[in-house]
């Protein structure tokens, strides 16, 4: 028999479709990221009037967005995107997000921002959904020609249809900004970037370092400060920045620099803050914990709970007694070590002098001890001192513990990583946040307990009362080693000195500062913060 007469050779023999062949032909051309070789190919299939769709169409498109960063190949690229572009429309195609954006980048390459404006400002009649790359283009042009009254409006639209600012279009708006003498905006930007970024990158700090370091810096500012109000701004906001304008007048001095291991400025010695969640913050996050607790669990346990928590509010620190109880513990015999909770609650009497923190665990686990005659005193003299509150039945205790300590703004020690399914309804940055400041975290090492306090100060972008700024750079994975911009006037400096030369306690309190690295020192702050900080 002749092999080529075989349904397997015959399968090899035949040829692909012409719409099979294009596709690959296109993916080829693409991969190589051949622009030439696609615009032969695009200019064939016009003349054999093959039928485009849209992934055709968005194929071309991002290639030539892509290639416009050759110099060499920039104007056919933007002639020959357009071009297919016109196609697309011409045929009724409906263009989605990546189109929009394809063409909006070839709209900025030819100097036309304005268009690529229009094209994310048109979107909607798509029923499409805008992204942050969508509007780049037209963001990043107007910056970077500083048309800065065209990069608002941009930024406006962005906020209109939720679209939040990342820090290389923060960055953008700052340089562009400071370049143009506009202080209020350097001013916000600073700000957003305080929200957005931890450290920010080395190309941001310059653009902070440039804007300091201008005339234009030097001028704004005020010397007539309301001491009391630019205070209560940074005890309310959570400590690290008031948000109440350039403090000072006259030129600005810019440094980089370290900070040191308790979180003093090796340049200025100013003590950086351990950064909370504003008042506002808390509150709102304890009322979004209290919701989706009486969501899951029996509404009548937890509004209890509620009603206790307002008798029992005079603690410094919550404690996931379960979390501790079983630490290292033998799960397969169900082991829980009591002592190890007994050793946490001593040292937090301890450290808050002598005052009581609150035990959570289940009300199963209370049963047990109590029929335990070596454990029960301890756990008796606990129920006594209303300091242990069992939860219900059916009910999570971490939805308990972590609203008490919420609700109370204390300390919690556990080491639960709060990753569950309940957590990962509060996967947000203002849980992360707060979890940074708030979680204590512990171990026992040959049976000695060791705490692993929250951060003596934090990573962030800080402004503080005096009008002087701390900006963190990328690029250290040691602290110790990192980079820090530090920038302070001696006109903000002469402005507060009321403010400065007035070292108490309250002073303390509102940056945050928590500048010892004994475990007692740092409770010491954090709790004087939080009993200034709690609702009477």
């Amino acid at each position: 028999m002749d092999s080529t007469s075989s349904p397997k050779a015959r399968k090899k023999s035949k040829k692909p479709s012409p719409e099979v062949k294009f596709h690959l032909d296109l993916t080829n051309c693409s991969r190589k990221k051949d622009l030439l070789s696609a615009i032969t190919l695009y200019d064939s299939a016009v003349s054999e009037k093959f039928k485009f769709n849209q992934q055709h169409f968005n194929t071309l498109l991002y290639l030539c967005s892509t290639e416009i960063s050759d110099p060499l190949l920039k104007e056919s690229a933007v002639s020959f995107g357009f071009r297919v572009y016109n196609h697309l429309q011409s045929v009724g195609v409906i263009p989605n997000e990546a189109t929009i954006t394809a063409v909006a980048r070839l709209a900025a390459a030819k100097g036309d921002g304005d268009c690529a404006f229009e094209l994310v400002k048109n979107i909607d009649k798509y029923k499409v959904t805008p992204r942050l790359r969508t509007y780049d283009p037209a963001l990043l042009y107007f910056c970077e020609n500083l048309e800065v009254e065209k990069a608002y409006e941009v930024e406006q639209h962005m906020d209109s249809a939720e679209v939040v600012l990342e820090e290389p279009q923060i960055s953008a708006l700052l340089k562009a900004s400071s370049e143009r003498g506009k202080g209020d905006r350097v001013y916000e930007y600073l700000h957003k970037l305080r929200r957005s970024v931890k450290c920010v990158s080395e190309s941001t700090a310059k653009a902070i370092e440039d804007w300091f370091c201008s005339e234009n810096a030097s001028d704004v500012g005020e010397l007539s400060l309301d001491v009391g109000l630019i205070r209560e701004a940074v005890l309310s906001n959570g400590g690290g920045w008031h948000g109440k304008g350039w403090i000072g007048k006259g030129n600005w001095r810019v440094k980089r620099t370290n900070v040191d291991s308790s979180g003093k400025c090796c340049c200025c010695a100013e003590q950086l803050a351990s950064v909370d969640i504003s008042c506002a913050e808390t509150e709102s996050f304890a009322q979004s914990l209290a919701a989706l607790a009486i969501e899951r669990e029996t509404q009548t346990n937890f509004r209890s709970f509620q009603e206790w928590l307002e008798l029992h509010n005079d603690c410094d620190a919550i404690i996931d007694g379960a979390n501790i109880g079983l630490y290292q513990q033998n799960f397969a015999d169900s082991g829980f070590n009591l002592p190890q909770v007994e050793a946490v609650v001593n040292e937090l009497c301890k450290m808050s002098g002598g005052k009581w923190p609150l035990i959570f665990w289940h009300n199963k686990r209370t049963r047990v001890l109590l029929d335990n005659s070596s454990q029960r005193r301890l756990v008796e003299e606990w129920i006594n001192n209303d300091v242990l509150y069992t939860t219900p039945v059916g009910s999570n205790d971490d939805w308990y513990w972590l609203y008490a300590a919420v609700k109370l703004k204390c300390l919690l020690v556990t080491n639960d990583e709060m990753r569950d399914h309940i957590f990962e309804l509060l996967k947000n940055d203002l849980f992360l946040r707060w979890k940074e400041k708030h979680q204590i975290r512990y171990t026992f090492v040959k049976g000695q307990l060791r705490f692993e306090m929250p951060p003596l100060y934090s990573v962030v972008i800080q402004e503080s009362e005096t009008g002087s700024w701390h900006v963190p750079i990328a690029g250290n994975d040691s602290e110790s080693e990192r980079t820090w911009l530090c920038v302070t006037r001696p006109g903000a400096s002469a402005a507060s000195s009321k403010l400065v030369n007035v070292e108490t306690s309250e002073n303390v309190e509102a940056r945050g500062s928590c500048a010892p690295m004994s475990v007692s020192s740092y409770n010491d702050a954090a709790i004087a913060r939080k009993r200034k900080e709690r609702p009477s």
